[in-house]
């Protein structure tokens, strides 16, 4: 039979160990979140350099139509999404803080 320091004792050591796998889980998680932070704000700079160089094909190909009207929708159209794309991005990483 054990007796009731014993006992004791192996409660104040489960708790320790409970209290130590629950510090390293933090820190893992906390790790976890801010690898995910890095990887998001490195996606964004993708999809906004992506975006970036089709708003500036769009805007070429504006330029290069002989009609008035192509060209406008052509331009108001690249503007639109560069607005859509920069408001998008604005908002995705101020969700990553």
């Amino acid at each position: 039979m054990t007796s009731e320091s014993e006992a004791g004792s192996d409660t104040a050591i489960d708790t320790a160990a409970a209290e130590q796998a629950g510090q390293r889980i933090r820190e893992l998680t906390e790790r976890f979140i801010e690898s995910a932070k890095v990887a998001g704000n490195q996606s964004l700079d993708a999809y906004e350099k992506a975006l970036e160089s089709m708003v500036a094909f769009q805007e070429k190909g504006a330029q290069a139509t002989q009609l008035d009207w192509v060209s406008a929708v052509a331009a108001a159209h690249a503007k639109f999404v560069q607005d859509v794309s920069s408001a998008y991005v604005s908002a995705a990483r101020e969700m990553l803080k």
